[in-house]
């Protein structure tokens, strides 16, 4: 006869397994969703366009951000973690990247918004590259799951440009 240990530890052993073999199941099933998020983001405002006394140029935008990530949830998903930046080139750096706007979603009712925000972040460029400069805004996710591996995407929103003179 096999001792309580012996069978304590089978049982155990057991649990875990089929426990295991469940988060698989709730992983695997994320890949078969193919979302569809949209965003649109409009320059309601330029507040200030100046160049600093260090000679770096600085924007302050307001914003108005649309969303709908409805789509990126899931009966696995956690949390999303959605960030905007302004994207652009300089002749030093193929990809300057700003971040201006972070959030996260926690549920699929918070998931579809508008917000009319001054950018969190600051827009600063070190130089005096952004007088005139065409940008994009890019919106990332960063789908956290309850179990399984995260995934990361994005939308590009060309089409943007910054005044020739300082305000």
């Amino acid at each position: 006869m096999h001792s309580f240990g012996y069978r304590a530890n089978a049982l155990f052993t057991f649990a875990v397994t089929i426990l295991a073999f469940i988060c698989a199941i709730a992983s695997f099933t994320d890949t078969l969703n193919s979302p569809s998020p949209t965003v649109e983001v409009k320059v309601l405002n330029i507040n200030w366009f100046q160049k600093q006394p260090n000679g770096n140029d600085e924007v302050s935008l307001t914003l108005n951000i649309s969303t709908d990530l409805q789509t990126l949830f899931t009966w696995n998903t956690k949390q999303v973690f959605v960030f905007l930046t302004a994207e652009y080139v300089t002749p030093k750096h193929a990809l300057n990247q700003i971040s201006l706007w972070d959030g996260i979603i926690q549920s699929k009712e918070h998931s579809k918004f508008t917000i009319t925000t001054s950018n969190k972040y600051r827009f600063i460029d070190q130089g005096s590259n952004l007088r005139g400069k065409e940008f994009n805004f890019t919106l990332h996710w960063h789908v956290m799951p309850k179990t399984g591996k995260m995934f990361a995407n994005k939308i590009v929103l060309p089409g943007y440009r910054l005044p020739e003179e300082y305000r």
